[in-house]
């Protein structure tokens, strides 16, 4: 069972975010931006990467995954038709290929988590990334990273299926 998680960064902050992704036991967070600066602190990829190699968390940025500016713009002018048109055009491109296929081989891996900005997956790329792997995963969980703890007792954590309600008391 492949569970491929997705998270944003928008409306947390580092310490609430890295406590999610460390409850529901993530192993490789993957950023899929195309510019990994942030004017949010701790989220611009040198200090993220630090940050979550501190907690045992391996970082990984695949830029060839990420929206491109035009889809970017799309998407904040609230234009998501056009900004799923433009990025499912960049996926065929041959870096974001080649990224997607290196993708499909970390995530069966270890527990694997696509990092973008926006909160809602409804309309951010990494929604597509996930469902565009090849030999895809089972499930997309999409988690939101301001409210640790949330999903401390759920049934996402790492090799449980979501599907089936609660795992046993270990």
């Amino acid at each position: 069972m492949q569970t491929i998680f997705t998270i944003g960064y928008e409306g947390t902050d580092i310490d609430r975010f890295v406590a999610t992704l460390v409850d529901v036991g993530i192993e490789l967070l993957v950023d899929v931006r195309a510019v990994t600066v942030s004017r949010k602190k701790g989220f611009s990829k040198n200090g993220l990467r630090a940050r979550l190699e501190a907690e045992g968390i391996e970082y990984v940025h695949l830029r060839g995954l990420g929206d491109p500016k035009p889809g970017r713009e799309a998407a904040r002018a609230g234009r998501y038709d056009e900004f799923r048109s433009i990025y499912t055009r960049h996926l065929a491109t041959a870096e974001a290929r080649d990224d997607l296929e290196a993708l499909g081989t970390l995530t069966h891996e270890q527990a694997t988590c696509l990092m973008c900005f926006e909160r809602d997956p409804k309309v951010c790329h990494r929604s597509i990334v996930a469902l565009a792997i090849s030999d895809g995963p089972e499930t997309v969980f999409d988690l939101y990273g301001d409210m640790p703890g949330r999903y401390r007792d759920a049934s996402i954590r790492k090799g449980h299926d979501p599907r089936q309600g609660s795992p046993a008391a270990e």
